[in-house]
């Protein structure tokens, strides 16, 4: 367009009336009539009436503006869902949420085809992160079927910006059922999203698709909360609760059990009930009660057992920890005939502590009477916390007793053999199951019959001086005062011992510890796990000469601690070293954080440990992991969390190259189908996203007219320039104006008027 403008100086018309005035006016002035031709006075007056007409217009400053206007470069933006929960099929007529948004493009095609003429159109499918979906023209190509596992909304739009920087945007439509479900670093709030949009002038249109009921006609059954004290002491009552969501299965009784950790990944039912439904979407309270037997760490499950019909049953069963802790220890201690001094005196020794029962029953290797009729029942997992076994030949058990004692071991259970002529390899305990539990290794030509001659291959004669090794010297066992240098100086009061069995260190066991000796390359006291159990092997059995020598505080201490770091009792974990988790439940994907550490036997830290940390993953596999300072422990943390299992973290200490222990600690990272677990939509949250932009939320219906409005309201991307180009202010004006000046000079001049 086209016109003209006038810009007068100073901005006032009056002004330059003003000028033009007094300008007009001076024109009356002009050359004497008797000097000069009537003719010759015209001309002059019509030059100066012209010099007067360009002044002014001059100061009226005229100015040809052209004026264009023109559509800015736009995009719209297009999100689609493509979640597992968008194939839920609630929608009209049965179709599922994914098949009524691709109608829904569909449908828009022919608007979207003429928004597409003046504007850019760009469409992405996304489910934890946005995917390009191709255009050509007006249509929207959405390949294959909702297979996302997470939808990730907030993060989603963030990545759109960031994709779209520079570009203005004519608004963003939002396809979905509007349910955040997704797994850190991918879990930005929505609203935070939102927020960045409007001072961009960005509008954000939602369309919702699914129901808020949940999963509409689908079938579910969900195990929503599992509630357990972490501890919880042998032979009390454990109470577990929890709750069960139950969808589309109204009328029916649902069985929920809860499962127990018997051995390491066997899981047995031990409570079951069933729960009446009475209305879809309720939430049933369930109780248990569970009275463990044994110590250790178990995993207990709540599980709903699962329906015809149900959309997904990876919700169907919680799972977490429980730790199993010692009250009062039973102890079942074995002797021979004849009863030895050693056996009275430890007996008194055990019998002083309040939390300690002592069971001695003795058994004579020749006459049979001499065995209790339930001695096959006290070697049953969960009869008693620990077994000691004196000088008693391996003749007297049954078939099946010692392997049921080696089970006991094997799931919790604490065992200690005693040094005698008929202990270990000289008792024949190479060929019975023990071999396997004991720390040492035995050969079964060390036999010796009952009536032989102790052999001085297998014994070691005394005195000998029993004396903490380097790592004894920390153990839990063997800390017979609060410090270690006070405790190391007791060792050195006590008298020695008369013999001993000899264990030959080329026989010890790759486990197997050495906490005391008798001298290099002659252990006294060897300790190692075996399964979920404990287990010593004590080549001495003349300690009772501590207690005549006035050492009876020692005595009683030292056989009172190895029964309670047999029965796990002791104050710290797996030979003083220890691990903490703040929490033995996570989520795929979520931050695990966990401290380790080595305690003293007087309770305070062990400085400048090392850590070897490492994790077993689910499917067996093993990563390390770094752990670093932090004030008196040691803290690590660990991110790859995405396989659903068990977890264990394991951690082995050392100081100056010598071992202190190790420890181990399961956690639990849940099977969850987060799209369609809880597959309900989320219509508030949509409304929600687009009041905060500016933007609306629509019904599929409404997305065509929303196009098509877009299409014909563009005043707000419509710019338009003006181009001015002053007549005045140019070399063809000022020329004439000094023409006209010097021809009216000239003309005066030759005319003799000057």
């Amino acid at each position: 367009m086209l016109h003209w403008s006038l810009y007068p100086v100073g901005d006032s018309y009056l002004l330059v009336g003003s000028v033009a005035l007094v300008l007009l006016g001076l024109l009356a002035v002009g050359p004497a009539r008797e000097k000069t031709s009537r003719g010759r006075r015209a001309i002059l007056l019509g030059i100066r009436l012209a010099v007067v007409v360009l002044v002014i217009l001059a100061m009226l400053r005229p100015t040809l503006v052209y004026t264009q206007t023109e559509k800015q470069a736009a995009t719209l933006v297009v999100l689609a869902d493509r979640s597992r929960s968008m194939s839920v099929p609630d929608e009209i007529a049965g179709r599922t949420r994914w098949e009524a948004l691709r109608r829904t493009l569909a449908d828009a095609k022919g608007p979207l085809t003429k928004l597409a003429e003046d504007f850019e159109i760009k469409a992405f499918t996304f489910d934890s992160e946005a995917h390009p979906a191709d255009v050509v023209g007006g249509e929207i190509r959405l390949d294959g079927e909702p297979d996302g596992l997470q939808t990730a909304i907030g993060s989603v739009l963030e990545d759109v910006l960031r994709l779209q920087a520079g570009k203005r945007l004519l608004g963003i439509v939002l396809l979905s059922d509007g349910a955040q479900r997704a797994y850190p670093p991918r879990d930005v709030l929505p609203q935070t999203a939102a927020s960045r949009l409007k001072p961009l002038g960005y509008p954000l249109f939602t369309v919702r698709l699914g129901k808020s009921r949940g999963l509409g006609q689908a079938k579910d059954v969900a195990v929503k909360d599992l509630l357990a004290n972490p501890r919880v002491f042998v032979k009390n009552e454990l109470l577990v609760t929890g709750q069960i969501r139950v969808d589309g299965y109204t009328g029916r009784e649902i069985p929920v059990q809860l499962l127990v950790e018997t051995s390491p990944g066997q899981m047995e039912p031990v409570a079951q009930e069933n729960v009446k439904v009475t209305a879809d979407g309720e939430l049933i309270p369930v109780k248990f009660t569970h009275i463990p037997q044994l110590p250790g760490e178990y995993k207990i499950t709540l599980a709903a057992v699962g329906q015809p019909g149900e959309l997904v049953e990876t919700n169907n069963r919680l799972s977490t920890f429980v730790n199993v802790l010692k009250g009062g220890l039973n102890v079942l201690y074995l002797e021979g005939f004849p009863p030895r001094a050693e056996q009275n005196f430890l007996r008194r020794a055990l019998d002083s502590s309040a939390d300690i029962h002592v069971d001695v029953v003795h058994v004579n290797p020749r006459p049979p009477d001499t065995r209790p009729p339930d001695l096959p029942e006290r070697f049953k997992p969960g009869k008693y916390e620990v077994y000691v076994l004196g000088d008693l030949d391996s003749s007297v058990f049954e078939d099946g007793e010692l392997a049921d004692l080696a089970d006991a071991v094997s799931k919790g259970a604490g065992l200690i053999m005693i040094g005698g002529v008929h202990s270990f390899g000289p008792g024949g305990y190479a060929d019975t199951p023990l071999a396997n539990v004991l720390p040492v290794r035995m050969n079964r030509f060390e036999r010796q019959a009952l009536d032989d001659e102790i052999s001085e291959d297998l014994h070691v004669p005394g005195p000998l001086k029993m004396t903490p090794t380097q790592i004894g010297r920390l153990h839990f066992t063997l800390m017979l005062a609060g410090d270690p240098r006070e405790s190391l100086a007791v060792w050195g009061q006590l008298p020695p011992l008369d013999g001993a069995n000899r264990f030959r260190v080329e026989a010890l066991k790759p486990s197997a510890l050495v906490l005391a000796e008798a001298g290099p390359g002659q252990p006294l006291l060897v300790a190692h796990d075996y399964g979920n159990g404990r287990v010593m092997a004590f080549a001495g059995d003349t300690t009772w000469h501590w207690w005549m020598h006035g050492q009876e505080p020692a005595h009683k201490r030292f056989w009172r601690q190895i029964v309670l770091w047999l029965a796990r009792k002791d104050e710290s974990l797996e030979g003083n070293v220890w691990i903490k988790l703040r929490q033995r439940r996570f989520n795929p994907g979520q931050r695990v954080e966990f401290t380790v550490g080595a305690q003293s036997p007087s309770g305070g830290p062990v400085e400048d440990a090392d850590y070897r940390t490492e994790i077993v993953l689910p499917d067996g596999t093993q990563e390390p992991l770094d752990v670093v300072p932090s004030q008196e422990e040691m803290t690590g943390s660990f991110r790859t969390t995405r396989a659903a299992g068990d977890y264990t973290i394991q951690v082995t200490a050392s100081k100056d190259g010598q071992p202190l222990g190790s420890a181990k600690s399961r956690f639990l990272v849940f099977e969850q189908d987060l799209e369609l677990d809880n597959a309900a939509a989320d219509a508030a949250v949509l409304e929600s996203l687009a009041a905060m932009t500016g933007g609306r939320s629509l019904v599929p219906e409404e997305l065509s007219r929303l196009i098509e409005h877009m299409t014909e309201d563009t005043d707000s991307l419509e710019v338009r320039t003006e181009t001015k180009k002053p007549l005045w202010d140019t070399w063809g004006f000022f020329l004439l104006l000094v023409g006209l000046l010097a021809a009216e000079w000239y003309l005066r001049k030759r005319w003799g008027l000057v």
